[in-house]
């Protein structure tokens, strides 16, 4: 399952993220790295960015970012 198709409310842990080293290295200065927990909190309208929480910390992907990461739900 990717991150994009988690609900909102949902949790899941990050089991893999498939992405080029440029991004690899920005999801990793936000703390998304394989073995975290995440939490989807809302979702815009279109459905082009979602807004998750990772520890305290609340960020904004975009869906085509989210759809590159690999989670299992809790």
């Amino acid at each position: 399952m990717r991150l994009d198709q988690l609900n909102k409310n949902e949790d899941a842990i990050i089991l893999n993220i498939d992405a080029n080293k440029t991004l690899k290295s920005r999801f990793n200065s936000f703390g998304i790295t394989k073995g975290t927990k995440v939490s989807v909190l809302t979702t815009t309208m279109a459905k082009e960015t979602i807004e998750i929480k990772v520890n305290r910390t609340k960020i904004a992907l975009r869906v085509s970012e989210a759809s590159k990461i690999e989670i299992e739900k809790c």
